[in-house]
């Protein structure tokens, strides 16, 4: 029995959810969908308290300097709030992964032996800025029968304690337990206490930059799904079509730079003639570059590249530009500065397609198209948790069934062991 006398800020809402996620793994779809169709609604019913308590968040750090990226990546309006919303009606339209059958067989003995979806638990999330991941995960978790704690940062406490206390009373009134999503003190200890809960918390999901990601990784005695930073990377072969190649860079790069799979690293091979254009065509759209020689021999503007840019997630319109000899260097770069998100490959020559999917350890590959694509969303899961990097036990966009663990339901017929 856990002792939540060593957890005075998390304990109480801890325990709520430990109760409550005995009743949400055995709720029926019908009753965890209609919860969310009333979250879903109450969001628009109550846009206006939400919103003002976003416009204060934002202010206050604008007024402390924070960087315009991060700001944007905090506010909502309307068209963002509603976007917020749809994604837990489009959660309603997906499969329900609990009670899913992973596979079966019958013994030689006469025993059956089904592998069944089961919810994780009580998921707890530690996160930066972005209030849409409040209602992303709160969502995701209740499709998947799970609780959430939810600890977001302070930067966007008083627009996640308005999220939560929409999405909370709904739930509540279609029919969920109470504490099947709570916001835990954005009191930096808080964070410390859910690491260490084990009994209390099952999994911790963290999602943010590189030093809350480490913090979690190496302080956490609760188990941990580890999601990564993006310091993703496209690759232009010489057998690239201008065209398609600038095309997919520039959408790489600039669709929005404040998220994790953003294009940060451009590499191409040395014989690409249209080098001047592509580099053209990213300064023309207000990206800074940070190049080495032959990238700074191509077009005026670039600056020089240092191993910091190689390794930095900018999250900014600044890229880094490298010019490789071929394939391997490009893989080769790759293994050295890559986070293992997300990486792009632009070419026609079905050898070079090949050899970069098989030759690139990310979660995601995309052959001929932005990295941009690397979302729950995008890939048909719903709202996503996060972008796991790691291989156990889940990589990629973290939707529904990744937020399931399995129970082997094993029958017989008065069956004993001899």
């Amino acid at each position: 029995m856990v002792d939540t006398a060593d957890f005075p800020l998390i304990g109480a809402p801890a325990l709520r959810a430990r109760e409550a996620a005995r009743v949400l793994r055995t709720l029926p779809t019908a009753a965890k969908d209609a919860a969310l169709l009333a979250m879903a609604d109450a969001l628009g019913e109550r846009a206006a308290e939400v919103l003002a308590a976003n416009a204060a968040d934002v202010a206050a750090a604008t007024a402390a300097g924070t960087p315009a990226a991060m700001v944007d990546r905090l506010r909502l309006d309307e068209a963002r709030l509603a976007g917020v919303a749809d994604a837990l009606r489009a959660l309603v339209a997906l499969p329900d992964p609990v009670g899913d059958v992973v596979r079966g067989s019958t013994l030689p003995n006469g025993l059956t032996l089904r592998q069944v979806r089961v919810p994780l638990g009580v998921v707890g999330m530690v996160y930066e800025a972005r209030p849409n991941v409040t209602v992303d995960a709160a969502g995701l978790c209740v499709k998947s029968g799970n609780a959430a704690l939810l600890r977001g940062s302070a930067s966007a406490h008083g627009t996640n304690t308005a999220l939560v206390a929409v999405l909370g009373e709904a739930g509540e009134k279609a029919g969920l337990p109470a504490g099947s999503i709570a916001l835990l003190s954005a009191d930096r200890a808080s964070v410390a206490e859910l690491l260490r809960a084990r009994g209390l918390v099952d999994v911790v999901i963290p999602r943010g930059g590189a030093s809350l990601i480490q913090r979690v990784v190496t302080e956490a005695r609760v188990p941990v799904i580890e999601t990564g930073v993006g310091n993703c990377h496209v690759y232009v072969d010489a057998s690239a079509d201008a065209a398609m190649a600038e095309a997919v860079v520039l959408n790489s790069k600039t669709h929005r730079v404040s998220v994790c799979n953003s294009a940060e690293t451009l590499l191409v091979h040395r014989d690409v003639a249209f080098l001047p254009r592509l580099l053209t065509a990213l300064t023309d759209a207000g990206v800074t570059l940070h190049g080495d020689a032959a990238a700074r021999a191509a077009v005026p503007g670039v600056l020089p590249a240092t191993d910091e840019d190689w390794a930095t997630e900018y999250l900014a319109m600044d890229m880094a530009v490298r010019v490789v000899d071929d394939l391997d260097q490009a893989l080769e770069h790759i293994r050295t500065w890559g986070s293992g998100h997300s990486e792009a490959v632009v070419a026609d020559s079905a050898r070079a397609i090949a050899d970069f999917t098989a030759g690139v350890d990310a979660a995601a590959v995309l052959v001929n198209a932005s990295t941009r694509f690397t979302d729950g969303g995008e890939f048909g899961f719903g709202a996503e948790i996060g972008i796991s990097t790691q291989k156990l036990h889940a990589r990629g966009p973290l939707g529904l069934p990744e937020l399931t663990s399995t129970t082997y339901v094993v029958t017989g017929a008065g069956h004993v062991r001899s």
